[in-house]
This record gives C-alpha cells, sequence and structure tokens, in this order.
C-alpha cells in the first residue's frame, strides 16, 4: 500500500496567521481557537462537551515535507535530530497533535484552548484523551 487518503473534517479558525505567530506547544501561549466541521461529521461530535479533553489531529498543510532533521526548537547550538524525536511541523507526514480542552460547543464548532495550529489548518480526527479506558 503506498497511497493513503485523508479527508478533511474540520478547519481551523485561529488568530494565528503565519508560523511566526504560532507557538511551538500549545502551552507556550497558544490562544484559544475554533474548530468548524464539516456538516457530513455532525454525527460524530454528538458526544462532546465543555470541559471534555481531546486530541485534535491536524494535517500541517503548510509543512516541508522533505525534511528529515532539525535543530530542536531552531537551536543551531544543538545538534541536528531526526524528526521522528522531535514534534517539528516539518516531517515527511505532517499530522500535529494537539492536547486541548473543550471551552464550549456551537454547533458544528467547538472552541478550544492552547491550539498552536494556524487559521485554516485541516483536521483529520478528534480522539478523547482516556482516563479509564473501561469508560470508551
Amino acid at each position: 500500500m503506498t497511497d493513503l487518503a485523508l479527508r478533511v473534517l474540520g478547519r481551523v479558525e485561529s488568530p494565528l496567521a503565519s508560523r511566526a505567530d504560532a507557538p511551538r506547544q500549545g502551552d507556550e501561549g497558544a490562544p484559544d481557537a475554533w474548530v468548524v466541521f464539516d456538516e457530513s461529521v455532525r454525527a460524530a461530535l454528538a458526544d462532546l462537551a465543555a470541559g471534555d479533553e481531546i486530541i485534535l489531529v491536524s494535517w500541517f498543510d503548510r509543512a516541508d515535507r522533505d525534511v528529515l532533521t532539525v535543530y530542536p526548537r531552531g537551536d543551531r547550538t544543538r545538534p541536528p535530530t531526526g524528526v521522528f524525536s522531535t514534534r517539528s511541523p516539518d516531517r515527511p507526514n505532517p499530522l500535529g497533535l494537539h492536547r486541548v480542552t473543550v471551552l464550549a460547543v456551537d454547533g458544528l464548532r467547538l472552541l478550544v484552548n492552547n491550539l498552536e495550529a494556524l487559521d485554516n489548518t485541516p483536521i483529520v480526527d478528534v480522539k478523547p484523551v482516556l482516563g479509564d479506558v473501561a469508560d470508551r
């Protein structure tokens, strides 16, 4: 299998317009942001509520997919490191993982905290943060 198709389920609405605007991690000053989902996934959102912790899986559509090594946090005093040992957005398959808390639900829109994804970033999945696995 060499091809894989992902479906965009929603998009981020954020004040972060460029990579220069975005913190490296959500807990480093990322803003609250809306995630707006497609009507086709309305039923999948039905049980999400304010206070839920979720992991948004995004597609870093502006990433460089040819990058295999980076200087961690852009610090050139550190040795080059393979991207699979970092959270660099530049990587062969630029999936982003964002642990956030749902602040509000408004139909197809979720307001979440600490989202470092850029405006219009595609969302390709949502997963619950698991506490007691028996509950899910």
